[in-house]
């Protein structure tokens, strides 16, 4: 015999059909973005992946003072490496960009064309896809370097530069400002030879089984090439960011994407459990007369989990179905914005289905389960008595008759609904931190460019470059060579003065080591305003902010590509955020590395020096250069937080409405009542909307400070597990204003909906459920 309770089920349906609809669609927007993220994550992983054995991707790289010779060559490659040259030259466009060009490539790290062709003659390139993208470039546009102009024929991804690092110590990549490129070997030779970079990739005869093993080899394979070539860079591919870095980022947004559906799904499940036990405490006397007749508690259960059920299941198919459709689209595009891709291929997998099927189920399942069977374990004579007070009869919140009526009333109805609203507590609180988090990156973008510019050491940093001929054997013309740079880095400009410069790094932890430029910087320098006449040194805000470095530590680092450490203690801290930097006397810094009495390594200056050739200038540090990480953040995560703003306001509706309505369903008797006394709509608004209205505008405000405690952790972490360098969290206190404005903007079309459901709750209402 069928169970009659199935009858039920549509007609529950069709009465609490806003409420449904509303969660249901909730369901498939959550679902299919992350199920669409997950299949689109899944493939351009699968793909990045695969890319190392398709293009052959380097296992690592390094640059030399001068050409590698023959003799060399073969002494490098008994290491049990094959060595491939993949010299490179970098040209400064008209368009304000830097453009590296490589010959293209046909044994190591081999290209990917995403559109148009491969360049074949003189005066055509082929250039990164992403790049093109964030400078409006497309096929048959034209670069330009002064007098000197090629055309694109083809849109390219290099294997080796999936993320555009133009340095590997980089805070950031960039790709806006950097870019790289591929043309003919007949078109390389016409560039600028003087700006050659002899760069190297190496293939392992063996490769290593995991990265420890990696680590042992590769540090093994530098001290056999540093015997026989001058390494200016040496770089592995497990320390290469603009290799790994894409790969590692796209793990870390597949995780915090799945949190974020389980918490929506959680919240859910809680807003359906407050539902059902309201439904129990409407439909008491049924439940009663049911459990009476013979009916389980297991079978009552059974019943009432049914339509949450069903509808995250319906909610998690549809969502699945334009998950792998509709948004699988838009996810790829959000990391095309960011990394330059090679093209992928949809990868159907069955854990992108359990991840936003099966396991949002399960949590709906045991949470709807708990609730239902703590509020039906009542007895039968209790449930028709109506009498929810449980084993001991609990005494009303006393208050005092000299607060006015409406006010008491008004407490009566929050004291009534304290489970509602701690869960609509919650409920803002997630949606708040979402929105906060999508507020909060481009003010502290917007802070850190405006902290940057205040307080830069010099309008321009010059980097100096030695020539490749000064570590050439021969010692004359080394002599020869190193004399004429010192001649020739002299400058007349009145606002240059020197400053030694040398690189550490951290010591090996939890996060990646960084590098740590060590500025030697004269006693009486008009651009360091510090006294570092001490024993120790001055570390910047930054270096102090990221590592919690405290004036008085003391702070070891090592040589980059060495064993030797180097410990100092701090004497103070110096405001400077754009750089992870250590300052000391250039005396010092000369003598601790040995670098020479009269060794310098640039120049501060407030003002361009124009009277230093060229090919001496290794870079120049500028405003451009120092807000690389938040123009390229602003950049990867600007339609991220487009989302982030949109869906923050639909989960606080979503929560708001739900909540609202199970308020005003469950005091449709007392509304029912208050209209028989002659009270009008407004009037019972005012206790029953304005009640919840003031529960709301408490929330948003106690909510901030929670959000802005549990926002610091999150920034923390973020900053340190995406980033080299250091940008400061910083709140702009109109984030604060601009959350509340919206909360209440958000609540006040619930309002109006509410109001509508006070207006519909008819007369008779009063006279039902009578004990």
């Amino acid at each position: 015999m069928k169970n009659p309770l199935r009858k039920r089920i549509p007609r529950e349906l069709k009465g609490e059909f806003g409420k449904y609809l509303v969660v249901f669609l909730l369901m498939v927007l959550t679902i299919g973005f992350v199920s669409g993220f997950l299949v689109a994550d899944g493939s351009m992983l699968k793909a990045y992946n695969g890319s190392f054995d398709k293009y052959n991707i380097e296992n690592g790289n390094f640059r030399t003072a001068e050409k590698i010779y023959s003799s060399q060559w073969k002494d490098i490659e008994a290491a049990g490496v094959k060595l491939y040259e993949n010299y490179y030259i970098e040209e400064d466009l008209d368009n304000g960009s830097t453009m590296r060009f490589f010959k293209n490539r046909e044994k190591v790290n081999k290209v990917c064309l995403m559109k148009g062709e491969m360049p074949s003659g003189q005066g055509e390139i082929a250039i990164d896809r992403m790049y093109a993208d964030n400078n409006s470039l497309k096929v048959g546009d034209t670069l330009i370097r002064g007098e000197k102009s090629w055309k694109i024929t083809g849109l390219v991804a290099l294997s080796d530069y999936s993320a555009l690092f133009q340095n590997n110590n980089d805070s950031m990549f960039d790709s806006v400002k950097f870019g790289v490129a591929i043309v003919t070997p007949e078109e390389f030779e016409n560039l600028d030879q003087e700006k050659l970079r002899y760069n190297y990739a190496w293939i392992y005869d063996h490769q290593p089984k995991n990265e420890k093993e990696e680590k042992k080899v590769s540090e093994n394979l530098m001290e056999d090439i540093g015997k026989v070539a001058a390494l200016e860079t040496f770089v592995p591919r497990y320390l290469n960011q603009a290799i790994i870095f894409t790969g590692d980022d796209m793990g870390g947004d597949r995780a915090m994407v799945i949190t974020l559906l389980y918490i929506v799904i959680v919240i859910m499940a809680f807003v359906f459990g407050i539902t059902i036990s309201n439904t129990i405490r409407k439909e008491a006397g049924v439940i009663g007369t049911l459990r009476a007749s013979g009916y389980t508690r297991r079978e009552l259960i059974l019943h009432y989990m049914t339509l949450p059920v069903l509808v995250t299941l319906a909610g998690a198919l549809i969502g699945n179905i334009l998950g792998y459709t509709v948004f699988k689209g838009v996810c790829a595009d959000m990391y095309y914005g960011s990394y330059s891709l090679p093209t992928y291929v949809t990868v159907w997998n069955a854990d992108a289905f359990l991840l936003t099927t099966v396991v949002p189920v399960i949590i709906m399942i045991l949470i709807d389960h708990a609730v239902l069977r703590y509020r039906l374990q009542l007895s039968p004579l209790k449930l028709l008595r109506r009498d929810f007070s449980g084993k001991k009869q609990k005494r009303a919140v006393y208050l005092s008759p000299k607060i006015g009526i409406f006010s008491r009333f008004r407490l009566r109805v929050i004291f009534q609904n304290v489970s509602s609203y701690l869960v609509l507590f919650v409920g803002v609180v997630f949606a708040n931190l979402l929105l906060f988090f999508g507020m909060l990156l481009p003010s502290a973008l917007d802070h850190y460019q405006l902290e940057i510019q205040e307080n830069m050491l010099a309008k321009y940093q010059y980097m100096l470059s030695v020539p490749a001929s000064a570590y050439s054997g021969n010692k004359a013309d080394a002599m020869s060579s190193l004399m004429e740079y010192y001649m020739d880095t002299r400058t007349d400009n009145k606002d240059a003065e020197k400053f030694s410069t040398y690189s550490l790094n951290t010591m090996p932890g939890k996060y990646k080591s960084e590098e740590i430029t060590l500025y030697g910087v004269e006693p009486d320098s008009k651009y360091i305003r510090a006294d570092l006449s001490g024993e120790g040194v001055y570390i910047s805000s930054a270096y102090a902010d990221k590592f919690r470095i405290k004036e008085g530590d003391t702070i070891t680092l090592k040589e980059k590509y060495e064993k030797d450490e180097y410990s100092f203690k701090v004497d103070g801290i110096y405001d400077y955020a754009a750089s992870l930097c250590v300052f000391m006397e250039r005396d010092k810094l000369n003598e601790a590395f040995d670098l020479g009495d009269d060794y310098f390594g640039g120049y501060f200056s407030d003002t361009e020096i124009r009277d230093i050739p060229s090919k001496y200038i290794g870079s120049v540090i500028d405003l451009e250069a120092l807000t690389k990480i938040s123009r390229q953040l602003d950049v990867s995560m600007g339609d991220m937080m487009g989302m982030m703003y949109g869906f923050s306001v639909i989960i606080f509706l979503v929560v708001i409405y739900l909540l609202s309505k199970v308020i005003i369903e469950k005091n449709a008797q007392s509304i029912s009542m208050t209209k028989i006394l002659g009270y009008t709509n407004g009037e019972i608004s005012r206790l029953y909307i304005l009640s919840t209205s003031l529960v709301v505008v408490f929330c948003l405000l106690l909510s901030l400070p929670v959000e802005r405690q549990i926002m610091e952790v999150l920034f923390r972490e973020m900053m340190l597990s995406s980033i080299s360098g250091w940008i400061t969290m910083w709140v702009d206190p109109m984030i604060y204003v601009k959350m509340t404005a919206i909360g209440i903007a958000a609540y006040a079309v619930v309002a109006v909906l509410e109001f509508r459901r006070i207006r519909h709750v008819p007369m008779d209402e009063a006279l039902k459920n009578v004990e």
